[in-house]
Order: C-alpha cells, then sequence, then structure tokens
C-alpha cells in the first residue's frame, strides 16, 4: 500500500437556497391576478457515504475544495425552484470527521451503506404566494435563499481491522503479513521499514478469514510524538485483538520488551488495555528448542503466547487458530 494517505484537509462548500420568486398571475380573463411566486429550491448537501472497497483516502490527496449546487430561485405559476445537486464524497470504513480550526469532532463513518450530510444545503426563500393573507392580498415581496455553509474539515482514516501488530520497528511484524496473507509490504532489516499500515486478510481455514493490519513500529515515547508518534498509534484504537510481537533475539528479556510496548499504548489511550492481548515471540528459526525452552517461564503472566517463525512457518497455523478463537469469543 504504498499509496496508503489516512489524513486529508478539504474546505467543503454547501449550496445556498435559490430565492422565492415574486410574480403574479396574469391571464386574457385576470389580468391583475393575484401572487403566484415559487419558492426556491434547496441548496445541495455535502454528503459523505462510507465505501466498503476503498481502504485509503488515496482518491481525495489532491482535492482542496468541494462544492455542491446552488438551488434554483422559485418561478410564477408557484413552479418551485430545482434544488441544487448534492454532492457525494466516498470514504472508506473508519473515516472520523473534524473541524480544521477547531478540532471538534464532527461524525465517524463506520457501516457499509452509511450516508452523512456534513454540512446542509441552505433552504429556499418562501415566494410572494406564501405571504398573502386576508388583509395582505398583494405581497410584493418574498424571501432570499439561505446561504450554504462552508468549513475546512479534516478526515483522518483509523484503520479497521480485527487484528493489529503492536511491536517495535524490525520485530517481523511485516514478515509475518506477507506469511500470512497476500499483502506484500516492504520488508527490511532495519527500523521504520513500515511507515505506512499494511492491510492483509488472512485465510485460517476454509470459510475463516480475518483481516490483520501491521502497524508501524512504535518506539518508547511515541505517546509523547517522539518517532512516528500519534499519527500511528492511533490506528490501533480500531482493532479488535492486539498481536504484540517480540522477537527472541531482543536486547532486552521479553517480558520487559513488551510491558514497554504495553506501558506506550496506555498513556496513548488506557482504553486500549481493554482489548484481548496475544504475545507473539518471533523470529524463532534464529534460536535453539533449548533457548526456546529457557525463554518460556520469563514469558509475561496471563497472556496466550506462541513462539512462531515467519521463515520456517513455524507454528503460524496455531497463531491463525489462536486468533480466530479469541475473535469469535468477542463476537
Amino acid at each position: 500500500m504504498e499509496n496508503f494517505v489516512d489524513y486529508v484537509k478539504i474546505k467543503f462548500k454547501s449550496g445556498k437556497g435559490g430565492g422565492g420568486s415574486v410574480h403574479f398571475y396574469r391571464g386574457p380573463a385576470m389580468p391583475m391576478g393575484g401572487p403566484d411566486g415559487g419558492d426556491g429550491g434547496r441548496g445541495g448537501h455535502v454528503i459523505l457515504e462510507a465505501e466498503p472497497q476503498e481502504w485509503t483516502l488515496l482518491s481525495l490527496k489532491y482535492t482542496k475544495h468541494i462544492s455542491a449546487k446552488d438551488g434554483q430561485s422559485g418561478s410564477g405559476g408557484l413552479k418551485t425552484g430545482a434544488e441544487g445537486d448534492d454532492v457525494v464524497v466516498k470514504v472508506p470504513l473508519g473515516t472520523v470527521v473534524r473541524d480544521a480550526e477547531t478540532g471538534e469532532f464532527l461524525m465517524e463513518i463506520t457501516e457499509a451503506g452509511e450516508r452523512k450530510i456534513l454540512l446542509p444545503g441552505g433552504r429556499g426563500g418562501k415566494g410572494n404566494t406564501f405571504f398573502k393573507t386576508s388583509t395582505h392580498q398583494a405581497p410584493k415581496y418574498s424571501q432570499p435563499g439561505e446561504p450554504g455553509e462552508e468549513r475546512w474539515v479534516i478526515l483522518e482514516l483509523k484503520v479497521l481491522a480485527d487484528v493489529g501488530l503492536v511491536g517495535f520497528p524490525n520485530a517481523g511484524k511485516s514478515t509475518l503479513l506477507s506469511a500470512v496473507t497476500a499483502a506484500k509490504p516492504k520488508i527490511g532489516d532495519y527500523p521504520f521499514t513500515t511507515l505506512t499500515p499494511q492491510l492483509g486478510i488472512v485465510k485460517v481455514r476454509e470459510g475463516q478469514t480475518f483481516i490483520m493490519a501491521d502497524i508501524p513500529g512504535i518506539i518508547e515515547g511515541a505517546h509523547e510524538g517522539r518517532g512516528l508518534g500519534h499519527r500511528f498509534l492511533r490506528h490501533i484504537e480500531r482493532n479488535s485483538i492486539l498481536l504484540f510481537m517480540v522477537p527472541a533475539d531482543t536486547d532486552r528479556n521479553i517480558e520487559a520488551e513488551f510491558n514497554i510496548l504495553l506501558n506506550e499504548l496506555e498513556e496513548f489511550n488506557p482504553e486500549l488495555l481493554d482489548k484481548p492481548r496475544v504475545l507473539a515471540v518471533s523470529k524463532c528459526d534464529l534460536i535453539d528448542e533449548d533457548l526456546e525452552k529457557m525463554l518460556r517461564p520469563t514469558l509475561p503472566k496471563g497472556i496466550p503466547s506462541v513462539f512462531i517463525s515467519s521463515a520456517t512457518n513455524k507454528n503460524l497455523q496455531v497463531l491463525k487458530d489462536m486468533l480466530w478463537k479469541i475473535l469469535n469469543e468477542q463476537g
């Protein structure tokens, strides 16, 4: 997903309403008829619509202004002006919408088929017919249409996935994703290989699949904005299960590294600790069975764990079955 875009800033503008008409009926039998001015049409709405096939905001990356059409004015013969065309902006599931100036949360799009009005179009003005009364038979005024709304808005994508991979840079997350899905993330033996979230569909067994997201590696202090910071931590908020990955050849002991990762998440958002957690000790092709036995008692207590190797496929099916079981217990 080299074209993964998870943040755009756009100025939206809804259409203004059409003005009401000042008009009087004129006919051969009625040269001085009463008012028959129609109402103006409403301006077009700005609507956000969920598009489940989109996984990124790339289609909006180079768009700075989006405007709906204005409503048309009313006319004689009680004709209402045409409504302005709505503009429908398709966004991926997991899109969060905020006011660009205040940061105020406006809405989020999370379900397939969801449509929400971001900016309503202005209402059309009333024609002079509306103002006719028993004592005021021939009003020579109408109502102007309401103006549309405009505002700078930030669209931010939070990845929706079943399993999110959490680990320091170079923990083997990209390699695991490549081994268990059809995704082809960049893989390198250096920190921060993954600079954007990668998504893949994991096939567990026949008819059993879930979505896995490789989230860029976090470092100590990420919650303070160090390294890649908040931009990527926010994606973890949307995952159902957090799969922690600590390499078997870590410089620290496995529990210590796990606790540092856990602390980063807690500092960022304590609610993340409510999610089910699984620990995968990765790169086990680099250690022998004796060392694996020595490491087992040092693993954090009370969390399901498994020793894996993406290079040799060691225990990958065990891991997939474990995740599938937890997902279904949740659901």
